[in-house]
């Protein structure tokens, strides 16, 4: 006798999950329970769907991050119902700022044991809020062909959301009756049958508004480009040759993939975050326009910078409707795909004088010098620039927030290797960044993180998957008992309660943790240890932790005294070259 609830599950569910497969959702990241059961067997089920498990939903979710970003594609996430999906929300909230694809499956109670005391039942309607995309709390499941044809469109209607501009997560809310077994026996996924699809297109400029912002370009003499992250290859590519048609410097954050690759970097500017700081400096940099693509960039001297310009045309270029203007200097808004917004004001430039990008090459170029010859204590700084150097060709690296992001900045300069440098900085959070790591480890041959310990802490519970599907990452983690970033800040002044509010020293050292998840270990002290470790490290397989001792007040003290001696450097070349050009 047929089971006619076993028939509804099953039908209606593998509807559904086709159709995310047929249009790119094929890896999921499911935290085991017991109400997600049905989702859960039938996407282990399908062949063409890749799983992970991972006990722990905020570490899940985070790892699916990684992967989408490594991807550049959606991934779904499951758990059970109650509290489960609420362990979701940081990654979630991540996904939405840093316009990730996340496909989040959340099981249910049916309608009937909702707000009635039931067990792990919480309201989980509209959980997210407003950080997804969409949210739909499905039917009951149903076979009536009506219902499977819902479950089929409801799937690519949330894919095609979440992967539309801006790109970001979508939440569906399954309620499930018991039994929640479903009848594996009677499934058959179609594979190469065609569903329904989602076909996204580019959006380019009119032939009229391409006329009037190049008639600005051509008025412009002293432009300047902004790129953020969220660029891709052939964007990064077109701005290039734009830049170099027209003469225009390249304010590059680390995370844009300008810094680094086989394109022409004789435009860009690596080394701003350091001589913005030097006020006699900036009204020589002051521009007449900024063009900006991509987020807004890691560096505080450079928003203070474009926040203090008067006002002058700044067009921000993003391919969605996001709003991407902290400084709130935007005249113009302007809605297209980067690479097709560059192509089309490159057809009628007239050539510009070299003078503008000169100025800025020999700002950087002076700057850099100083940076390398000045920094000579053994700190994070260094061992950032160290550790840089010795990345392999074709590495990718994952920075968590705080210090190492802003020691990256001042220390990854232009490159010709392929290096790829990623952070969570949809919300600049601390949270997950270990599984957001280990979930771009799946996709990348040679892997790095650089962490600090209060954010490895943070996020040790990811290592338990690193273990289980054994993959391949060295970890360099910056012990500077507590948080390094805060000594920066004015709270720092008043030293009464800073340590326990703000320093936060956990007098942690990783050794145990190493061998509780079954990684290589590696204690440095020195610079002298640095290196051998990750050489040791690079020929190592599985997660390898290098944790690096620093002290946090002379990080500080050192930083403080680099950035002095270039101003001070910076101020005497400015003052020999008004005296040379006078006594001319």
């Amino acid at each position: 006798m047929i089971d006619e609830h076993q028939l509804k599950l099953t039908n209606y569910l593998a509807a559904f999950i086709e159709e995310l497969v047929g249009n790119g959702v094929d890896e999921v990241v499911i935290s085991p329970g017991s109400r997600s059961t049905p989702l859960a067997l039938l996407f282990a089920h399908h062949p063409g769907v890749k799983t992970y498990i991972n006990v722990d939903e905020r570490s899940a979710a985070f790892f699916a991050l990684g992967i989408a970003k490594a991807r550049n594609k959606p991934v779904a996430i499951l758990c059970s119902s109650g509290t489960a999906g609420a362990n979701y929300y940081p990654a979630v909230i991540e996904a939405r700022y840093a316009k990730v694809p996340l496909i989040v499956l959340t099981a249910d109670r049916p309608h009937e044991l909702r707000e009635v005391g039931a067990p792990q039942a919480i309201n989980q309607i509209d959980l997210y809020g407003k950080h997804v995309k969409w949210s739909i709390d499905m039917a009951l499941p149903e076979s009536i062909p009506s219902m499977i044809q819902y479950a089929r469109s409801s799937a690519v209607r949330g894919v095609a959301i979440s992967t539309g501009n801006p790109e970001g997560p979508v939440h569906y809310n399954f309620p499930f009756r018991e039994p929640l077994i479903p009848d594996l026996q009677k499934v058959e996924f179609a594979g190469d049958q065609k569903g329904k699809r989602v076909l996204q297109g580019d959006r380019q400029l009119s032939p009229d508004f391409q006329h009037e912002l190049q008639e600005t370009i051509e008025k412009s003499n002293h432009a300047i480009i902004v790129c953020g992250s969220g660029l891709c290859e052939d964007a990064v590519q077109s701005i290039v040759d734009f830049a170099e048609e027209n003469a225009l410097p390249i304010i590059a954050d680390p995370l844009s993939f300008v810094r680094s690759g086989h394109h022409s970097k004789d435009t860009v500017i690596d080394c701003y975050d350091t001589f913005l700081r030097i006020e006699d400096l900036q009204e020589s940099l002051h521009p007449d326009l900024v063009i900006r693509f991509g987020a807004m960039p890691v560096s505080k001297a450079l928003m203070l910078f474009l926040k203090g310009l008067p006002d002058i045309p700044t067009w921000i270029v993003s391919k969605g409707e996001e709003w991407q203007d902290p400084t709130a200097r935007g005249t113009d808004y302007i809605h297209c795909d980067e690479s097709l917004f560059c192509k089309s004001l490159m057809k009628h430039t007239s050539q510009k004088t070299l003078s503008w990008l000169n100025h800025w090459q020999d700002v950087n170029n002076r700057t850099k010098n100083l940076l390398i010859n000045g920094h000579q204590a053994w700190d994070e700084g260094a061992a950032v620039h160290q550790l840089i150097q010795h990345l392999p060709e074709g590495s990718t690296m994952f920075s968590s927030n705080s210090m190492p992001i802003r020691d990256l900045d001042t220390y990854f300069f232009t490159n010709e290797r392929s290096l790829r440098i990623f952070a969570n900085r949809g919300a600049n959070g601390i949270d997950g960044v270990v599984s957001t790591a280990l979930g771009m480890s799946t996709k990348s041959q040679s892997m790095y993180l650089l962490i600090g310990d209060l954010a490895f802490f943070h996020d040790l519970n990811g290592l338990l998957t690193a273990r289980k599907y054994q993959l391949d990452m060295t970890i360099v983690v910056m012990n500077n008992n507590g948080g390094g970033i805060f000594s920066y800040l004015p709270q720092a002044v008043d030293q009464t309660h800073f340590e326990d509010l703000f320093g936060t020293p956990m007098d942690l050292e990783f050794a145990h943790a190493a061998k509780l998840y079954g990684a290589h270990y590696f204690h440095v002290t020195s610079q002298q240890e640095f290196i051998p470790a990750l050489q040791e490290a690079e020929h190592s397989k599985g997660i390898k932790i290098i944790e690096v001792m620093t002290n946090r007040e002379e990080n500080v003290a050192n930083h403080r005294k680099l950035w002095n001696f270039v101003s001070r450097e910076m101020k005497q070349n400015m003052k020999g070259e008004h005296h040379d050009s006078s006594s001319e």
